[in-house]
């Protein structure tokens, strides 16, 4: 079975004429179905449309906009439904949260642990989660050097991608 990790990682983020994003999804999904399997959790049907809505694209998406997007499909919901599945999607490591939008974007290595460097393009709004290993080490020798104790450790960068930047 595919990973997430190799099916998303290896071919980078879209490039609108090769992109095959319908992978992506059913690499996330399996993926979550996985994780959720191996730590005895359930992917309830609510966390796992929420999942798809989430990976619809490659953009950050903000949680009312999931409840707008979920109420033709489950009539009873409410913010704290949508929330509640958020925390659980977060807590199993199958999203993250970007501070900077108070929106959510699909991880891409959701089977790994791992930290994140999220750039995010100010014209097209996608997300690109970069694994950034010598970034991440060098925050750490620093955050050592301080003597600080982290909690989570994210690093979004605001600007303009590759494919919007050329044209």
């Amino acid at each position: 079975m595919t990973t997430l990790s190799s099916s998303v990682a290896d071919s980078a983020l879209p490039q609108a004429s090769k992109h095959d994003h319908q992978h992506c999804v059913n690499a996330a999904l399996n993926t979550a179905m996985q994780v959720c399997s191996a730590r005895s959790v359930q992917l309830t049907p609510i966390r796992r449309q929420v999942l798809e809505l989430i990976w619809e694209s490659h953009k950050a998406v903000k949680a009312y906009d999931l409840l707008d997007k979920i109420k033709p499909l489950q009539n009873a919901a409410k913010p704290a439904t949508i929330y509640r599945a958020l925390d659980f999607l977060i807590e199993q490591g199958l999203i993250h949260r970007i501070e900077s939008l108070n929106a959510f974007i699909g991880c891409c290595c959701s089977n790994e642990q791992h930290e994140q460097l999220l750039l995010i393009c100010k014209i097209c709004a996608e997300v690109e989660e970069r694994p950034a290993a010598k970034v991440m080490r060098a925050i750490a020798e620093e955050i050592g050097s301080a003597g600080f104790v982290v909690h989570s450790k994210a690093v979004e960068i605001q600007g303009i991608c590759a494919r919007c930047a050329t044209a």
